[in-house]
């Protein structure tokens, strides 16, 4: 590797040729401040807060885009520097909506740091006009508020990094914003409610649709029965909102809260995840032996389900017909553990906690109402679990570790790697193996799937077959393998495809992680490695062992496939063309 010589505030440094000022300085413990650069995704120099002084070049440079290059000298705290990037931050504020304390984002705010930082106060140096701010609550995930807007377009990248590009700036000048095209509701186009968007957004302009109020109501409602079910992603991220490292597990402490909230059961989606994998590898096998529609592609992500049936809408026959595991969660309470215990579902209030935004749009779908009531009432997202924590002055970091309730709070190792890209993959492959060859597996690991790969591709004997199969995360990649099945030119057998890069654990309910951490901390493989480590450490890693799952066919679905379990656990899909966002 070729190095070049450096100073950076009078410090030697030798770096890697090709680096960018903004990296090199990171090798001499330096920070320099950004608002738009996010790493791979948006490298454009736009929001000028990283600019820095190079000797003999006549002005500031912006340290995100500008190379190294040997004997180069950089000094990124001098009076000229700081007076510059309070300069921008003065600019910013001047038509920025200032309510902060009661701004979702106060206190994990980018731009608010900043102005901590750099002694930048609610002054109005810069005030004058103010633009007419667009304010968009069309879709059922999402608030934009561009009040709060900096134009740093980190969520147009974000958005084009899905090969979704339905937001961008409009207009030029003063009055430029970023909306859909000629400024109409999101609603009116092919967005698959990923949040992307809202997670890279350095401030408040993009935010989740609010659900705790209903929950709330819902807990104080003596008329209610009140059960939640966590996501396994979740217990992966939560800690963060407390302050505790990335890739801390709080799956104990997650349960002692929800309890403390007044929640009458607290389940876990694990429980159902392994339903799924029943469910789902069953049909991989029918489809396999009975020459049915392969590859089959998963249906846990409704993001990705939501980008299928925009964007391939003459390939729905490939999604397995299978719920998602919160689905199916609530499906089952409100039949057969309504039916067990005794309770008339339409007294029962599902409430989930997801990491993902398009939860909040799979809760309304059709055929989303096994009961004859929605299967789930209510999605929140990990914030909002969060805010209703803090809410409720619960001192989470002190809480003692607590299981989930039971039946529904078991779940095996397969089911708590779901949360991860390659993880629901897996967790089919340890259980279809088995049902196929009739023999136990020695080894349930299935490595060659995992990673964080935006494609992945393996091949596994299987008995007298040999499976292909393939993983894909973000829909930027799920195109690469989708344009395959739609020309016919691979030859896989089963498909697994997250909407988010990463998968759950990057989904766009989880807590925001500042570009500071984002673009040099590989934040999501220490949230996998939660998953891995519960799924390492269960003394149960296949679905169909789960005790749960067994009991409840036995005295409810019957078995895997039957008549009964398409009834309550399956679904069917819409073909949506790109502007039918309904």
């Amino acid at each position: 590797m070729e190095m070049v010589n450096i100073k950076i505030n009078g410090i030697p440094l030798s770096v890697p040729n090709g680096l960018t000022i903004l990296e090199a300085a990171r090798y001499a413990g330096v920070e320099i401040p950004t608002l738009c650069y996010l790493k791979e995704i948006n490298e454009i120099g736009a929001c000028r807060m990283c600019m820095v002084e190079v000797k003999n070049a006549r002005s500031l440079v912006a340290a995100c885009v500008f190379p190294v290059n040997e004997g180069m000298e950089i000094f990124t705290n001098t009076d000229r520097v700081r007076n510059a990037r309070k300069t921008t931050l003065q600019l910013i504020l001047s038509n920025h909506n200032r309510k902060c304390l009661s701004c979702v984002r106060s206190t994990n705010c980018e731009l608010q740091a900043l102005c901590r930082e750099y002694g930048v106060d609610d002054e109005k140096k810069f005030d004058g006009a103010q633009p007419d701010y667009a304010y968009d609550a069309s879709m059922a995930h999402m608030v934009r508020d561009n009040s709060k807007c900096i134009l740093c377009r980190r969520c147009v990248a974000a958005c084009d990094n899905q090969a979704i590009s339905v937001i961008g700036a409009n207009a030029r000048g003063f009055d430029t914003c970023i909306t859909s095209p000629f400024e109409r509701d999101i609603a009116e186009y092919s967005c698959i409610s990923c949040g992307q968007c809202i997670v890279s957004c350095p401030t408040g302009a993009l935010r989740e649709k609010d659900n705790t109020p209903e929950v709330l109501k819902a807990l104080n409602d003596p008329e209610k029965f009140v059960v939640v079910q966590t996501a396994p992603a979740v217990r992966a991220a939560l800690g963060e909102e407390f302050g505790l490292p990335i890739g801390t597990d709080v799956e104990g402490k997650m349960a002692a809260a929800l309890r403390r909230l007044g929640f009458d059961k607290v389940f876990d989606t694990n429980f159902s995840a392994d339903l799924t994998i029943m469910e789902e590898s069953q049909e991989l096998i029918e489809r396999i032996t009975n020459g049915g529609t392969l590859p089959m592609i998963t249906s846990c992500s409704p993001g990705w389900i939501k980008y299928c049936e925009f964007y391939y809408p003459d390939q729905l026959d490939h999604l397995s017909t299978c719920k998602s595991p919160q689905q199916m969660f609530g499906a089952t309470i409100k039949t057969w553990y309504a039916q067990k215990m005794g309770i008339d579902p339409a007294k029962i209030y599902s409430v989930s906690v997801m990491p993902c935004t398009a939860k909040k749009f799979e809760v309304g779908r059709d055929d989303q109402d096994a009961a004859g009531m929605p299967d789930v009432d209510a999605t929140i997202t990990t914030r909002e679990l969060a805010r209703l924590i803090k809410g409720a002055s619960i001192n989470f970091n002190l809480l003692p570790d607590e299981e989930f309730d039971n039946p529904l709070g078991e779940g095996t190792g397969a089911a708590v790697i779901f949360g991860a890209t390659g993880g629901v993959m897996e967790a089919a492959l340890r259980t279809a193996v088995e049902k196929i060859t009739g023999k136990e597996l020695d080894d349930v690991e299935f490595t060659a799937v995992r990673g964080m790969e935006g494609v992945k591709e393996a091949a596994y004997t299987v008995g007298d077959l040999t499976v292909k199969v393939a993983v894909a995360s973000g829909t930027k990649n799920a195109k690469i393998l989708m344009d395959k099945v739609k020309a016919g030119t691979c030859d896989y057998q089963f498909i697994e495809i997250m909407a988010c890069p990463g998968g759950c654990i990057n989904g766009g309910g989880q807590p925001i992680v500042p570009a500071s951490v984002r673009n040099f901390d590989n934040f999501r493989e220490k949230r996998a490695a939660v998953l891995y480590n519960s799924d390492k450490n269960n003394a149960v890693r296949k679905s169909h062992e789960n005790t749960a799952v067994k009991r409840v066919y036995d005295e409810f679905f019957g078995e895997p496939g039957s008549h009964k379990a398409h009834e309550i656990l399956h679904t069917s899909y819409v073909k949506r063309g790109l502007y039918n966002n309904k």
